[in-house]
């Protein structure tokens, strides 16, 4: 265990090898940890779980340094098996301990073990008197699931926030004043991007509800990265930023896949105009890009560019996969367009524009499209698409 404020340790699992996340949907280059909490208090009180592949180690290490039987209390903040997983175990040794979650957060743990444990349901507002501090719960329904809340512990200034500004990040420091800034904000975006981008106008509403409460924070606890210790502000005015609808960097993100190299061609030009009028560009081959950092550069790009040949009538698959990505992301107040080469029916591009056009993004030219190889004068049309599109950028 390590003390992470007087009498609250932090009593998780570091995963240095975890490559992939949700299944295979997220990658994870810097592995992951799953933060559990004790707080020894008048009352013992232990705040979520590890994933279960770890409930094991997760809960012979919990008996060695605390006693399992003096636990008072257990706070299941979200009952994902990345948080909850390790709950099945730990209630067999200790059954009649009480849970403290949401409502919905009853319903999914009886679903996941078929058990009717003690439960104590809250809401936001409720408290949990454990001596020298108090937990005051605030229900974080659908940020990012429908039994998602976090702790505020008064006397300690601290909130466990759950999956709520974390990152997928592992290392041998605890706090975000010990680890490198640019990578701890790489994987915090690339988090935020990939999990709770659907989720932008109630992560807006939450942060002004908490704001409204007035707290007193100097310390946030997340349940996957590094604690926040140092101006903790800071995290939650970047969520702020990110859940804007118009939020971008200011380039224009050119993706492409490509057979026989028209359809990069017809990138690379594009972002010759992008590059004349002096609009920033970034040019991704779609097919050799993790799928999880693609999706950042979506997010943070201003202007979405896709390109595709055109396969049995269709686009190749990395770009299928991506335009449902756009979608279930709910990716939008992008500039968009989409353009490809073909060989004789000539598809790809004509969907990409319809799908993004679909998905909520604002078409800002006409598909283009190029059989087989590009002449000059086609050259020139990509260029001039790429100066359109930039023109425009700079007028919004």
């Amino acid at each position: 265990m390590i003390e992470i404020k007087k009498n609250i340790y932090w009593c998780g699992i570091r995963d240095w090898g975890l490559s992939v996340f949700h299944g295979h949907e997220l990658s994870t280059h810097r592995g992951s940890s799953y933060n559990s909490y004790i707080i020894r208090d008048k009352k013992t009180v232990l705040i979520d779980t590890v994933w279960d592949p770890y409930k094991e180690q997760f809960v012979e290490d919990l008996d060695k340094s605390v006693g399992l039987s003096n636990i008072d209390a257990i706070v299941i903040n979200h009952v994902e098996p990345d948080h909850g997983g390790s709950l099945g175990l730990l209630m067999s040794k200790i059954p009649n301990t009480p849970i403290y979650c949401t409502k919905n957060g009853s319903e999914i743990i009886k679903k996941y073990f078929e058990k009717d444990w003690n439960f104590n349901i809250v809401k936001t507002g409720d408290t949990l008197d454990l001596g020298e501090y108090k937990l005051k719960f605030v229900d974080m329904q659908m940020i990012h699931w429908p039994d998602s809340m976090l702790e505020y512990v008064e006397g300690a200034k601290l909130v466990i926030s759950n999956d709520a500004f974390g990152q997928h990040y592992c290392g041998t420091d605890m706090f975000n004043d010990q680890v490198d800034t640019c990578e701890l904000y790489q994987e915090a975006i690339k988090y935020y991007a990939n999990i709770l981008t659907p989720f932008r106008p109630l992560i807006k509403k939450k942060i002004e509800q908490i704001s409204s409460l007035n707290l007193d924070i100097d310390m946030i606890a997340p349940s996957h990265g590094v604690i926040w210790r140092d101006n903790p502000a800071q995290i939650i005015k970047k969520y702020d930023e990110w859940a804007d609808p118009n939020y971008n960097e200011g380039y224009a993100a050119i993706i492409y896949d490509t057979m026989y190299h028209t359809t990069r061609a017809m990138a690379e030009a594009i972002g010759r105009g992008f590059e004349e009028e002096g609009v920033s560009y970034r040019i991704i081959n779609a097919a050799t890009r993790d799928k999880s950092d693609l999706n950042v550069e979506i997010f943070k790009a201003n202007a979405v560019l896709i390109g595709s040949c055109t396969v049995n009538n269709t686009v190749t698959r990395p770009i299928a996969a991506l335009l449902e990505e756009i979608k279930s992301l709910k990716i939008k107040n992008k500039l968009a367009a989409g353009f490809g080469a073909y060989g004789w029916s000539g598809e790809a591009h004509k969907k990409i524009s319809k799908d993004l056009g679909d998905a909520g993004l604002t078409i800002c030219a006409e598909p283009l499209g190029f059989r087989y190889k590009m002449s000059g004068p086609e050259v020139e049309q990509c260029v001039e698409m790429g100066r359109n599109i930039a023109r425009q950028l700079k007028a919004k």
